[in-house]
């Protein structure tokens, strides 16, 4: 398990499996299409949808994730 700060006053417990997750948002690769991913990595990306980690957009009738900023 893993602690991540949402806010300076808010912070979620994450699986290590979520954790890897989150590290394929970075400078390099701000947007990830939900067709890039695996079965299991959709599921781990709605989790944190879920816990408010990740933003789910439709662009263009594809669903892409997003790291939520701040």
């Amino acid at each position: 398990m893993k602690i991540v700060e949402v806010t300076k006053q808010l912070t979620v417990a994450i699986t290590n499996e979520e954790a890897d997750m989150l590290l394929q948002f970075d400078d390099e690769t701000p947007v990830v299409a939900k067709g890039d991913l695996n079965e299991r990595q959709q599921i781990l990306a709605n989790q944190l949808v879920n816990k408010n980690l990740l933003l789910r957009k439709n662009e263009d009738g594809r669903i892409i994730y997003k790291k939520r900023s701040g």
